[in-house]
């Protein structure tokens, strides 16, 4: 199935799944007077944004680069991202200022069960989606897709703690029928909101890193230097790499330095090899390399990134290798 379609296709379910759960939530937790279910209903609310968010980036992302947008559209992508821990931030304010209103004022929970029922759907149904998005999502290296994923996956958590203390009211009101347990709905309504503030803040760190046009993660960097290294019988020398990402697509470049002899059709043929090589590793990226010619000319940039040493080693062993054998 085709990329584009697989990830709206996925980012509709989490759509669909988030608005049903929203209506349950909210119906039950008026109906109870639960203020931990309500918050869990707004919690499902900003997931539903969340979603809606990511569908929209998904189905714009991937619009080939134009006159206006030559480098692609892919960062809209870190922007939902952002946008939706902004939105959660918000979310976990709310239920917080509600939590405290109710300790302060509390109000008996009747029908408890309906609340765990529903609970319990809620954490079912995104513990389905959220596998599917996470699934996807790595699969096509969409960060939108990731970050509706952990939204649903922390609404699992939180369903389940919530599920947790009004089962606990609930079989209190007839193990303990002295004992007054509300309590305990507006402190998992603030554990809740505890756990939406941590989601949110790596969400924003994730997001917001690369619209800040940060490195790659290290270990793609490193991969890109080790491939450059290994081609030192061609390349003498490579310095200014940089990198960054855009949702799903990698930009990479750097410098190299070659024979100055070398033909504009070889060094051509050099640089097309390492670009195929970079992009079949890193799939969505644009590779920009640039030749230059060694002429023993170093500076500090140049001497940071030499492979003459390396080239000489090579050919140290190689001819060791070769009056070794002319001796046997």
């Amino acid at each position: 199935m085709d990329v584009q379609i697989r990830k709206t296709r996925v980012a509709l379910l989490s759509v669909i799944s988030n608005t049903v759960l929203v209506v349950m939530k909210l119906v039950v937790g008026i109906m109870i007077s639960s203020v931990s279910v309500i918050s869990e209903a707004i919690h499902s609310g900003m997931d539903l944004v969340a979603a809606l968010i990511a569908w929209f980036s998904v189905r714009t992302s991937s619009k080939p680069a134009d006159d206006d947008h030559p480098f692609g559209y892919g960062k809209i992508e870190n922007v939902s991202g952002t946008v939706e821990a902004l939105l959660i931030f918000l979310a976990a304010g709310w239920i917080i200022y509600e939590a405290v209103k109710k300790f302060i004022h509390p109000e008996p929970i009747e029908t408890a069960f309906w609340g765990v029922g529903v609970m319990l759907i809620s954490a079912v149904t995104n513990i389905i989606v959220s596998h599917t998005l996470f699934k996807v999502g790595r699969e096509t290296d969409s960060v939108a897709l990731q970050a509706d994923a952990w939204h649903l996956r922390t609404d699992v958590y939180t369903s389940v703690g919530v599920m947790a203390g009004l089962a606990l009211i609930w079989l209190g009101q007839w193990i303990f029928p002295g004992y007054d347990l509300n309590w305990l709905d507006p402190a998992c309504a603030i554990a809740v909101a505890l756990l939406i503030i941590k989601a949110a803040y790596e969400l924003t760190i994730q997001s917001a890193r690369d619209l800040l046009d940060a490195n790659l993660p290290e270990i793609e960097a490193n991969w890109i230097r080790n491939l450059i290294e290994s081609h030192c019988e061609a390349v003498r020398g490579y310095h200014n790499l940089r990198t960054r990402k855009a949702g799903h697509y990698r930009f990479v470049e750097f410098h190299i330095q070659v024979d100055p002899q070398m033909t504009v059709d070889t060094s051509h043929q050099l640089t097309q090899k390492l670009s195929r090589k970079i992009k079949e590793h890193l799939p969505h990226s644009t590779v920009t390399i640039h030749i230059e010619p060694c002429n023993g000319e170093c500076n500090e940039k140049c001497l940071a990134g030499c492979l003459r040493s390396e080239l000489d080693r090579r050919r140290i062993k190689s001819n060791k290798k070769l009056l070794s054998d002319a001796a046997n």
